[in-house]
């Protein structure tokens, strides 16, 4: 079965084209972006059989660039497939499912509505990720569609991890709850680290880390969330390229009487122009604060914060889950930063975690990184989304049949 994954922004469109015959594995035939729809300059890189080509033209919508994506698949000399009725299904990410969704669905109107409802709770990523889906129904109207949800992972968490402390009308009203994001990721590096170990994911305790421009740990307990640090929404918790994580609600307050900002202001100091950002100075790229670290106190001050903000939420789920046996770092910090992964295990000794320096120099490879013998692994697993989403894809489009 070959399965095209979507993952739509608000000017960009990225894909997968996965052939499932064996869909634990799943085989990328080809992939690519969409970057500037509706602005000047569009563009569409595609890689395929090991090469790659860029190409321009104007884009002024999703289905456009979704058009465009399906006859680059096609075309004779870089296409990998003859005809657009090769595919079989679409595989979308979709970033909020609130709680109606607790699980990968097949797309109807229904689902669309629902999805729309949730436009409030991610403004930034639902409105997107809805118009991939209408555009994708439009350019292939027979293909089965499937909606994969970020937040439907943590959809098992207990009450008393997603309530917050406000007045219980307000969840009532507008829902507000922890509800936890980059769950497809969370889920994926979870089930591969049970693999790895050779143990049965039912019988785990897990720390996974996910750590990129957006960052968020997740405590997994019997193969399932049982907390998550992102929360309402994917502002809150670790601190992040642009973003605050947590801090007292009350400085929001604070700064808007102070600097007389609007909610529209106080919004993009918090999401765009704080975390590593806005300690360092310098970049949202931990990369570039490593290297300034050593003659730049604000970096280095940044470098710690982040390990020491990572250590606290560690401890918080080692005492949730009652133990740990495995913390596992992933995405493009966690999977490439050999002196990030290192300051956040250092002092964590007394809770059996420890770092083998020589292991740890490992980049973007599957590595236990832990000293022989310790009672916990500490583990490196690149993430992949996209084969999450191509599984769920094949699995409800195969039991439909």
């Amino acid at each position: 079965m070959l399965i095209l994954v979507v993952n739509c922004g608000s000017s960009t469109v990225k894909y997968q084209l996965f052939d499932m015959q064996d869909p634990e594995q799943g085989r990328v035939i080809a992939k690519g972006i969409v970057e500037r729809i509706g602005l000047p300059g569009s563009r569409l890189e595609h890689y395929y059989d090991e090469k790659s080509v860029i190409r321009e033209r104007e884009v002024n919508n999703h289905k456009v660039a979704l058009e465009w994506i399906l006859e680059v698949l096609t075309d004779p000399q870089i296409g990998v497939i003859q005809n657009v009725k090769e595919i079989e299904a679409v595989g979308h990410r979709v970033v909020h499912g609130g709680e109606k969704f607790r699980e990968s669905v097949l797309i109807d109107d229904k689902v669309i509505e629902a999805v729309r409802e949730y436009v409030q709770l991610a403004p930034l990523h639902n409105p997107p990720n809805i118009l991939g889906i209408e555009a994708c129904r439009s350019v292939l109207p027979d293909v089965p569609q499937v909606a994969v949800f970020d937040t439907a992972f943590h959809a098992t968490m207990p009450p008393h991890a997603y309530t917050y402390a406000i007045p219980y009308e307000y969840y009532e009203k507008y829902r507000i709850r922890r509800y936890g994001f980059h769950g497809t990721s969370h889920r994926y590096v979870a089930e591969r680290t049970a693999k790895i170990l050779r143990r049965d994911l039912s019988s785990l305790k897990l720390i996974t880390c996910h750590m990129g421009s957006g960052v968020s740990f997740a405590a997994i307990k019997n193969g399932e969330s049982i907390d998550t640090s992102m929360g309402f929404t994917p502002l809150e918790g670790l601190i992040m390229g642009t973003r605050c994580g947590d801090i007292d609600p009350a400085i929001v307050l604070f700064l808007m009487e102070k600097e007389g900002l609007s909610i529209k202001e106080m919004d993009e100091i918090l999401n765009k122009k704080s975390g590593v950002l806005g300690v360092s100075g310098i970049s949202s790229d931990t990369r570039d604060i490593e290297d300034a670290a050593p003659s730049n106190p604000r970096a280095q001050l940044t470098l710690d914060l982040i390990a020491y903000r990572a250590k606290k939420y560690i401890g918080a789920y080692y005492a949730v889950l009652g133990g740990l046996d495995a913390l596992v770092f992933t995405a493009g910090i966690g999977e490439n930063s050999s002196y990030i992964r290192k300051s956040i295990c250092e002092g964590l000794e007394h809770l059996g975690i420890t770092i083998d320096e020589a292991k740890n120099t490992v980049r973007r490879k599957e590595a236990v990184i832990s000293q022989d013998g310790a009672p916990v692994k500490v583990m490196v697993v690149p993430t992949n989304e996209e084969l999450m989403i191509a599984r769920d894809t094949w699995r409800l489009v195969a039991q439909k049949r």
